[in-house]
């Protein structure tokens, strides 16, 4: 019994790693059915399809396909970031957030910062590497015990001019009740270029 669940679990997983995101329409509609945008109060009309791939110390890697539910222990990270369009010459700014903390009935603490960093610059292939330390290292998914699965949400932004200067968030900030919508007016990174989301939930143990 335990090979069985043993081998469902790892073939579930396998099923994932070629399920990433092919259309941009289908990424905003899954973001509007989970209406991320109205909670993080964005504009969400994206212009090229970000791809998240999380590292798996054993089997393939994961890319996420919008909306996707995984297993705690398969978001480690760091996550790597790939575009896949025509974005523009960069540089490039990624956050990920978690608006549903502690729970999707009563996120008090939201916006949880799980990730934000700047200058990210396109390599050949549409892989995205930055060149400066991140402004919030990557935070792997931790939903308290009890909780229904959180939305974990990527964004791929535009760098403006003058943002290695914004003195808002630093690695000292705390990450809890961030507003990316807030952050993004305050610093000119206008509308998400692109992005994508997943739902994690508590360990099963927990």
């Amino acid at each position: 019994m335990q090979f069985s669940l043993a081998f469902c679990a790892l073939a579930s997983l396998a099923g994932l790693v070629a399920g990433q995101d092919t259309s941009l329409a289908t990424v905003k509609r899954t973001f509007d059915a989970a209406n991320i945008p109205g909670d993080l109060q964005i504009t969400f009309n994206p212009r090229v399809l970000l791809e998240v791939t999380f590292p798996e110390t054993t089997g393939p890697d994961i890319h996420l396909k919008a909306g996707v539910q995984l297993p705690r222990n398969a978001t480690a990270g760091p996550p790597t970031f790939n575009i896949r369009g025509q974005p523009g010459g960069g540089p490039f700014v990624v956050a990920a957030v978690d608006p549903d903390a502690p729970t999707p009935q009563e996120p008090t603490s939201a916006q949880i910062r799980h990730f934000l960093g700047g200058n990210f610059r396109l390599v050949p292939g549409g892989g995205l590497v930055n060149s400066t330390a991140a402004l919030s290292n990557f935070l792997q998914p931790t939903p308290p015990a009890g909780s229904d699965p959180h939305r974990y949400v990527f964004l791929l932004f535009e760098q403006p001019r003058g943002f290695n200067q914004q003195t808002l968030v630093n690695s000292t900030t705390s990450i809890s009740n961030f507003n990316i919508s807030q952050f993004a007016a305050a610093v000119g990174l206008g509308s998400p270029l692109g992005g994508t989301f997943m739902r994690v939930g508590p360990d099963p143990s927990e």
